[in-house]
């Protein structure tokens, strides 16, 4: 459903969101190494994010991410998602059609546009410090298990 980018900018996100609730900033390779993806790939990733606002990136010898503790209830799930994959997903058609909508549906258009519908507004309704609160507490994780 989501690209890898955007999976990858979304577990990073909360990584990087519940350093920042402790005031710590994190840098590439440390957020790269928690979320288990290639450093170069999450290089670009959170340039994304950076661009849209979502994180603050510092340079220098003290820099890394962060994202202001203030906004963190403010960042919805869509807004990463919109930032890396762009709202083909809450527009798009199930099949990949590009003239698909309501008068022309594809045969699964209509069914399709109910998920979307709802996942477009779990997004909208998740914050990242609902997340990275999760994560803090130990109910939610980012890793893998082995």
């Amino acid at each position: 459903m989501f690209s890898k980018a955007c999976e990858y900018g979304i577990r990073a996100s909360i990584f990087i969101a519940t350093k920042s609730m402790n005031s710590e900033r994190v840098r590439l390779r440390d957020v790269a190494q928690e979320i288990e993806t290639p450093e170069a790939f999450t290089a670009k990733i959170m340039q994304d994010l950076a661009r849209c606002g979502i994180v603050n990136s510092i340079k220098g010898p003290k820099g890394g991410f962060e994202i202001d503790p203030g906004k963190l209830e403010s960042i919805k799930l869509k807004d990463i998602v919109v930032a890396i994959d762009g709202n083909q997903i809450f527009t798009g058609c199930g099949l990949g059609l590009k003239k698909c909508n309501a008068e022309k549906p594809c045969p699964i258009h209509n069914k399709f546009a109910k998920i979307r519908n709802g996942l477009g507004k779990m997004l909208s309704e998740t914050s990242l410090a609902r997340l990275a609160e999760q994560v803090e507490d130990g109910s939610a994780y980012l890793k893998t298990f082995k």
